[in-house]
């Protein structure tokens, strides 16, 4: 277990689709750090991957929730609510768009392409954290999503999900002033490029990869591990003073001008 003790508190992951992904590199941090932790998955064809990542966990927390429809995300909440008993931690790690919209001119972005990408990437948190609101009274809470820092910079190839992540990132800022008084807070985690199912899809991904390494002042990409390790502080009482906030895990790489 992490030296941070999070044995009073419960979560919600959203984004849970296999070993790889950053969603159960959080969960899985969490759960060590002893929190009580329920993960909502997207659909029926990705449940047995999940039951797989936590065979060994005692009686286990699993939901469906396709967020692209608010009643499922109202469900959701209401049904591992019920199972937790509280709520004090949301995980906001879902991105999708179209795989022919990753790739080529941005410019030839489709107006269908461009609203998926952006309804699940992006708006998708909205609902969460105000779904989420209603059961992290009267304490508050934490609520963390995960960006890139395609969303401040052009990346060649990650195309409309770059423009996802620059409303995502504008949404963690409006959303950190309209929850702070319920003492919600919301940040994000910019992580430098790791090895996931969807990073794969993503035109010249390896050549992101190979820049950040060659160019950040760690001279190295990050892991998984070290995203995870930044949001179970993020997630915990010894950030409560940090909202609104986009913090970068990627060696520094964003702080290079070439």
């Amino acid at each position: 277990m992490y030296s941070i003790d999070l044995s009073d508190k419960a979560a919600v992951v959203f984004g849970v689709a296999n070993h790889r992904s950053i969603a159960w590199a959080i969960a899985d941090i969490l759960h060590q750090a002893g929190a009580k932790v329920a993960l909502a998955y997207q659909n029926e064809r990705l449940k047995r991957s999940v039951e797989k990542l936590v065979a060994d966990w005692d009686d286990p927390l699993l939901f469906e929730c396709d967020v692209s429809e608010d009643g499922n995300i109202e469900r959701a909440f209401e049904g591992a609510v019920a199972k937790l008993g509280r709520l004090d931690v949301v995980i906001h790690s879902i991105a999708f768009a179209n795989r022919e919209d990753l790739g080529g001119r941005f410019v030839e972005t489709p107006r269908e392409g461009f609203r998926v990408a952006l309804d699940v990437s992006a708006y998708s948190l909205v609902p969460i954290t105000r779904y989420a609101a209603n059961h992290m009274k009267p304490d508050g809470g934490s609520i963390l999503t995960m960006t890139f820092q395609a969303g401040e910079r052009v990346f060649p190839g990650y195309n409309v999900m770059s423009t996802a992540k620059a409303a995502l990132e504008n949404e963690v800022r409006q959303l950190a002033h309209d929850m702070g008084p319920e003492n919600i807070r919301v940040n994000a985690v910019s992580a430098g490029p790791v090895d996931t199912l969807s990073s794969r899809v993503i035109a010249g991904y390896s050549d992101m990869k190979k820049a950040a390494a060659e160019r950040s002042p760690l001279k190295r990409n990050v892991t998984v591990a070290e995203v995870a390790k930044t949001a179970l502080y993020l997630c915990s009482d010894l950030s409560t003073g940090v909202t609104g906030e986009v913090v970068h895990v990627d060696s520094g790489y964003h702080v290079m001008g070439i």
